[in-house]
């Protein structure tokens, strides 16, 4: 019998350290492209940010279906390990790149062979009992703020003191540790049927029952409007730093509090949807991260900047949760591998749009326009959420016991 809470434990530190270990040099990539790889005009840079964020959301769109499909048939902790051990070798080479080009194909070679968020979404959503989803998924959730909370501040300082392609190295071991955790402790009962050929064409049917594919179409909204500035928060820290020197730390500092603000936002928000409508959750949410982002396109020190960006992150980083508990309530848990690497790609191509949308309003704008246009996507997705969640209401069939995982025999 496998025991849903042990798995918990290991995947929520091995997800702790994958994502430390990418936020060890990734948050510092604008940085690393200026001074290692030699772009200095603003305006190739903002070019090469967007490029080299969109390379990965692309890939992650075509590609986490299949490795969601594949999860089904072999076992979502195979493509949990599969995804952190590729993950410590992209991230090793990134450290090693002497052009800009090369470090934008590794990021795409990134979207297509890891995802370490999606694989543990899937494996904890799949072994956890429904009426704990809430709990579990929240938790999980805080362990990637978590992680990024330590990697940002950690890898702030080996990047400010010893370099940026060191960062780089060191966030390589923390992933090449985390697949390590997830092969010697975590299990995973796969039923033979999902061996069978059917099993996943099945679960990719996602318009059948019509109350998986409305929220998939939310999610791309949300993940648009989340990504919509994200990629360029350095650049604005580098800004009111006025120069390139000493500005990694002080990303570093803003992406720890941004971790500490999502760590209390997965506790305290997301389990809210177990007693909660999801939507009205999600609703609340939305309205309060545009309102702490609009203040960011203004903020000229690093005192109202800290603040606003914690208040909004606080807010926005339940969305992700919410919408994951969601799609478990309406979902079967022979398909959520399936269902939740689609969830990925409707992440991933609103991820690649906003990095598209963004890199564009910078190149015409500047970078502070964003944080406003920022604002302003997040109070126009209010209304699609009310919309979506009325659908659902109307169309949801009775709720029918389900199963609690613990309970089948391994």
């Amino acid at each position: 019998m496998v025991n849903w809470k042990q798995n918990l434990i290991v995947i929520w530190l091995s997800q702790f350290l994958s994502i430390m270990g990418f936020c060890f040099a990734l948050p510092f990539m604008p940085y690393f492209i200026q001074k290692d790889l030699g772009v200095q005009d603003p305006q190739d840079l903002n070019f090469w940010v967007a490029v080299c964020s969109a390379a990965t959301s692309g890939a992650l769109a075509v590609f986490s279906p299949i490795w969601g499909l594949l999860g089904d048939r072999y076992g979502r902790r195979l493509m949990l390990i599969r995804a952190n051990l590729a993950a410590a070798a992209v991230v090793a080479l990134m450290g090693l790149v002497r052009s800009v080009e090369a470090l934008a194909l590794l990021r795409f070679l990134q979207g297509v062979f890891t995802g370490t968020v999606t694989a543990a979404q899937t494996m904890v959503a799949v072994g956890t009992p429904p009426h704990r989803s809430g709990l579990a998924l929240g938790s999980l959730s805080s362990a990637v703020f978590c992680g990024g909370m330590a990697g940002s501040l950690l890898g702030g300082v080996v990047a400010e003191h010893f370099g940026y392609r060191e960062a780089f190295f060191a966030g390589s071991g923390l992933l090449l540790l985390a697949g390590m955790l997830v092969l010697a402790g975590a299990r995973e009962h796969v039923p033979s049927a999902a061996g069978a050929p059917s099993a996943p064409l099945a679960g990719a049917r996602l318009g059948s029952a019509g109350l998986v594919a409305p929220i998939l179409l939310l999610a791309v909204a949300v993940a648009f409007v989340r990504q919509f500035d994200a990629p360029f928060v350095p650049l604005l820290v580098q800004d009111i730093n006025m120069t390139i020197e000493g500005a990694s730390l002080w990303t570093g500092a803003l992406q720890a509090l941004g971790g500490f603000a999502g760590l209390l936002s997965g506790l305290a928000i997301a389990p809210l949807a177990d007693r909660i409508a999801p939507a009205r959750v999600a609703a609340v949410a939305a309205l309060g991260a545009g309102l702490f982002l609009a203040p960011q396109a203004f903020a000229t020190g690093f005192s109202a900047l800290f603040i606003a960006r914690f208040a909004m992150t606080f807010c926005a980083a339940a969305l992700d949760p919410v919408f994951q508990i969601w799609l478990v309530k309406v979902t079967p848990p022979e398909r959520r591998g399936a269902v939740f690497g689609w969830a990925a790609t409707a992440r991933s191509t609103g991820w690649l749009a906003a990095s598209i949308a963004g890199g564009a309003v910078a190149l015409a704008y500047g970078i502070r326009p964003l944080f406003l246009a920022g604002a302003f996507l997040f109070y126009a997705i209010v209304p699609v959420i009310a919309y979506v969640a009325l659908r659902q209401k109307k169309r949801a069939p009775a709720p029918a016991p389900e199963r609690s995982p613990a309970s089948t025999p391994a």
